[in-house]
């Protein structure tokens, strides 16, 4: 019978994007590069703003189809090849090297010695190095090799090869390649198969052509096909809003500075060319401007980054900085409506109230928008392996195209900032600043340094683990109340200080329908939203599993986190604009040795709480 396999339009981002491994009804794909998408088909995506930041002509969404023929070329839809190209068949154990020629449409790879005839399965393991190279494990290779490094043995045979399961043993020590070549006998079980074996790297990945292949000198390692570290997507997304005035920086006397100074009008003329480096430098050594400061004057000057934020993004260590027009946009006092972008202004409904804890969370939030509509535009412009600081493959790999792909998503929000005066006052306390002050040592000393640094800002500010704490924890409380799952939920966060920002924004985006259901704005309204955060609040106090978590000095990838683990406030990985990193509870609920900004709520409601009880 014929199968039907299909990857939805949405997902040739992510999670299917560009270099992905993944398997569908127990087969195994990899996405090609967009130079072997068809192009006719191709749905255009606009988004100025970011094509801007990435320096690209524009973005196209995959063809849509039905169902993705993944046997057939020159379909529609997004091409994928099979991959791992080593089978194995589960009854008689042959392994069996499949090529484009064998391919058969509507039917899985099928062995030719089996009667009746059984489905293929695909290898489990795979290689790939930090140069984004990926291929197959070299299996002759490995069953004619010793684990001493000793002799190999010599075989002229190269496909005469089982995928052997014994029932002697247990684990990885339980399966082994075997040569059946007359006369050879090679056997080697898989126990030590993962890491480095002195294997040699291909040079390529499985949908370049053999004459695309590079000498790659990188030590290959040995991973599972479905291994964390095969795949870094570098995704870029911003959201569609009208042109606004964007306000003046907060530093306004050095901004102006900046403006009149002699190299600036050459700065801004030759702002993608190797001197702009130097007149950066001149510039900066003459009004002690800093990088982040140039580089925001710089985007509303030209519309485009710095060389060096150029630089750093086309290589995946970056991302460009999108939150300013954002912040502009979800701040002005009438914001503009498009198709695509409707706001209202709303209020916790807390006007008069003068009971606590209502009146202490009417002063700790400020400006309150709903997001009816919102449209984001999500490109790929690459991927690493092995980790994500590796060299960085583009999305497209004969690098002659001009182009990302992209999907569009729309969906529905709530905005919400804090209140100015109380922030400033709770990021002075010295308390916070040295809480959060190890945080930024061990930023320093991790690998994710220069990806985290493009969403944080120049420096890790105490406002910034705050709202991104107060992000999740708001994302987990309202898919208790909105219907709506954690990983259906998104964050942004807007905590630079030097653009004088302190909101977030939760939102919801689907890529297959216009629109959402609304239940997100609805949990907007007064009064469910000031009783969501009272509830957010409360929950965040208390850990299942503390008193360890509230108390931990570092955990998380790098020891970027606090307290913060998956009992509290961790969420699914597509929610989170930094991976899970620089998160703490104590700095919104309060700690042992650190004031928490909702501090006060805590104890207000807890001492409510108790005078209820106590009333007959």
């Amino acid at each position: 019978m014929s199968r039907t396999l299909r990857v939805r339009q949405s997902q040739t981002v992510v999670p299917f994007g560009v270099g992905a491994v993944f398997d569908i009804q127990g087969e195994s794909f990899v996405a090609t590069g967009i130079g072997d998408w068809p192009s006719r088909g191709r749905q255009p995506i606009e988004s100025a703003r970011l094509a801007n930041r990435l320096g690209v002509s524009g973005f196209f969404a995959a063809p849509a189809t039905a169902n993705d023929r993944f046997d057939v070329a020159d379909a529609p839809g997004a091409p994928y090849i099979r991959f791992p190209s080593w089978l194995f068949c589960g009854a008689c154990r042959r392994m069996k090297r499949w090529r484009i020629a064998d391919e058969k449409h509507g039917q899985a790879p099928r062995c030719p010695s089996c009667s009746p005839v059984r489905t293929l399965a695909p290898m489990r393991f795979v290689q790939i190095c930090q140069a984004g190279h990926l291929s197959d494990v070299d299996w002759w290779f490995w069953a004619h090799s010793r684990r001493d490094g000793g002799e190999r043995r010599q075989c002229g045979e190269r496909e005469m090869l089982r995928f052997l399961v014994s029932e002697r043993a247990s684990g990885l020590e339980a399966l082994s390649v075997a040569c059946t070549a007359k006369g050879c006998g090679a056997v080697r079980d898989l126990l030590d198969v993962l890491g480095t074996h002195g294997l040699r790297c291909s040079g390529r990945n499985p949908w370049q052509r053999v004459s695309e292949a590079i000498q790659c000198p990188r030590p290959v390692q040995i991973v599972q096909r479905t291994a964390g570290n095969l795949y870094y997507p570098i995704v870029h997304s911003a959201l569609d809003i009208p042109e606004t005035d964007v306000p003046a920086h907060a530093d306004d006397a050095l901004a102006d500075q900046v403006r009149e100074h002699h190299l600036w009008v050459s700065l801004c003329r030759d702002a993608a060319s190797p001197r702009a480096v130097l007149f950066r430098q001149m510039i900066q050594e003459d009004t002690g401007a800093d990088d982040a400061l140039l580089d925001a004057l710089l985007a509303e000057e030209t519309g485009v980054m710095s060389p060096t934020a150029t630089a750093a993004a086309s290589e995946g260590s970056a991302k460009p900085d999108l939150s300013r027009e954002e912040w502009a946009a979800f701040t002005v006092p009438a914001p503009p409506a498009t198709r695509d972008f409707a706001l209202r202004e709303t209020r916790l409904g807390l006007a008069g109230e003068t009971a606590e804890p209502w009146a202490g969370l009417a002063r700790r939030f400020g400006r309150i928008v709903l997001a009816d509509r919102l449209r984001e535009v999500r490109a790929l412009s690459g991927f690493t392996r092995v980790s994500p600081d590796a060299t960085v493959v583009p999305a497209d790999t004969s690098r002659r195209l001009k182009w990302l792909p992209a999907v569009e998503v729309f969906g529905e929000g709530v905005f919400l900032t804090l209140d100015r005066a109380a922030l400033q006052d709770w990021e002075d306390d010295p308390d916070v600043r040295r809480r959060v002050k190890g945080m930024r040592a061990d930023l320093d000393r991790s690998f994710q340094k220069d990806r985290l640094e493009s969403v944080t800002g120049p420096e890790l500010s105490p406002r910034f683990v705050l709202l991104h704490t107060l992000a999740h924890l708001l994302i987990r409380q309202l898919s208790f109340e909105s219907g709506y799952t954690t990983a259906s939920l998104r964050e942004r966060i807007y905590a630079r200080p030097e653009q004088d920002q302190y909101g977030i924004l939760v939102y919801t985006a689907a890529g297959d329908a216009e629109g959402t259901l609304g239940g997100l704005v609805r949990q907007g309204e007064p009064p469910r939203l000031a009783e969501t955060l009272l509830r957010m609040t409360e929950s965040a106090a208390w850990c299942s599993a503390d008193p360890l978590c509230a108390e931990h000095t570092g955990q998380g990838f790098g020891n970027l986190n606090r307290a913060a683990c998956h009992a509290c406030a961790l969420l699914p990985e597509t929610s989170c604009e930094t991976g899970n990193s620089l998160l703490d509870r104590a700095l919104v609920v309060g700690g042992e040795h650190v004031p928490g900004y909702l501090q006060s709520i805590v104890t207000a409601a807890r001492a409510a709480a108790a005078t209820a009880l106590e009333q007959p």
